[in-house]
């Protein structure tokens, strides 16, 4: 019997790629959609990579038709949080007229349903932590904003033509494949992890924005996920819809917060090397405290972090920094 194709947009990408091996580990063959202007060829290991944009519907209907996919998974779009303050039109271009025009082929094809790549950005400054489901989404960013459009749309597309669909809200995505065969490669690279490894294995210091925050040592406090776990859950979301599961947001948290400082300890713990710190001014529109409630996610996929503890998401990340070898970015 022929396995079951998943469409998945921005496959190449370090979520993505992850999803793509928990989906054809469980069955499923994932069909890379992606244009590669930030993702990675190397990545895509598991399933054939079709090259194409999602704002271009000839194209993306040619491999709808080829293929005749069971579902969607979106996690095509751009995430850098400062270039979209600095270039909100960008984001606004890539994540939400691009989604629409995604959206708009996809029904002009067939009705099927789609998991969607969401933020923790979409809530805005936190109100109350845990952060659930239920807290008001006032994105502070560009890019918050153009995944919540992204959400709504869904959500009128439901109404208007039965598009069911999944919004998975995720917090800080960490970590690395346990087996060392993909992980995270950003470039230019943002995330926290990532670059006190970087500072640990280049021998280079590593900034720290504000250490006066009203937390217990005075750094940001987040809520990692390992990137395993989330690729996972949107597997178990997929299995939901394609079971006829109702349209629905979900967060996917830890519902615990690491600070900078125990990053960077728990780095050199991991690494065996001692990382320079250099303390900078506290960047805009940095919340002290960003935790997650996964209480919904459990009760309605069934699903739960497996890998969460810090140590954990860095020896993964540390282990496929220090054995990674893959060749330069091919567009």
């Amino acid at each position: 019997m022929p396995r079951s194709r998943i469409l998945v947009t921005g496959g190449a990408g370090y979520i993505g790629s992850h999803a793509c091996k928990v989906l054809a580990r469980r069955g499923f063959e994932p069909i890379v959609f992606d244009n590669l202007s930030r993702g990675n060829r190397w990545a895509v290991k598991w399933g054939p990579l079709e090259l194409g944009d999602i704002a271009n519907s000839a194209r993306l209907r040619t491999v709808l038709e080829q293929y005749r996919p069971a579902a969607l998974m979106h996690f095509a779009a751009y995430a850098y949080v400062g270039e979209s303050v600095e270039d909100p039109l960008l984001y606004y271009q890539n994540n939400v007229a691009a989604s629409a025009a995604l959206l708009q082929t996809l029904l002009s094809f067939e009705t099927i349903p789609v998991v969607f790549s969401s933020t923790c950005a979409t809530y805005g400054a936190p109100e109350t932590i845990p952060i659930s489901e239920d807290h008001p989404q006032r994105p502070i960013n560009p890019y918050g904003y153009s995944k919540l459009v992204v959400e709504r749309m869904l959500a009128d597309l439901d109404a208007a033509r039965g598009l069911r669909s999944i919004s998975l809200r995720y917090f800080n995505a960490a970590g690395a494949d346990p087996d060392g065969e993909i992980g995270e490669a950003h470039d230019p690279e943002t995330h926290l992890i990532p670059l006190v490894l970087a500072a640990a294995r280049d021998g280079k210091s590593v900034s720290v924005f504000g250490d006066d925050y009203d937390t217990t040592d005075g750094t940001c406090v987040r809520d990692y996920v390992h990137v395993l776990d989330i690729a996972e859950a949107h597997v178990l979301a997929l299995e939901y819809l394609l079971r006829g599961g109702p349209s629905c947001s979900l967060n996917l948290a830890n519902a615990r917060g690491y600070s900078v400082k125990e990053v960077i300890a728990t780095a050199e713990r991991v690494s065996g090397k001692r990382i320079r710190v250099n303390i900078t001014p506290r960047r805009v529109g940095d919340p002290a405290v960003l935790i997650g409630a996964f209480d919904r996610a459990q009760a309605t996929l069934g699903w739960e972090p497996a890998r969460s503890d810090l140590q954990i998401q860095i020896r993964d990340a540390w282990n496929w920094m220090r054995g990674a070898v893959r060749p330069a970015k091919t567009q």
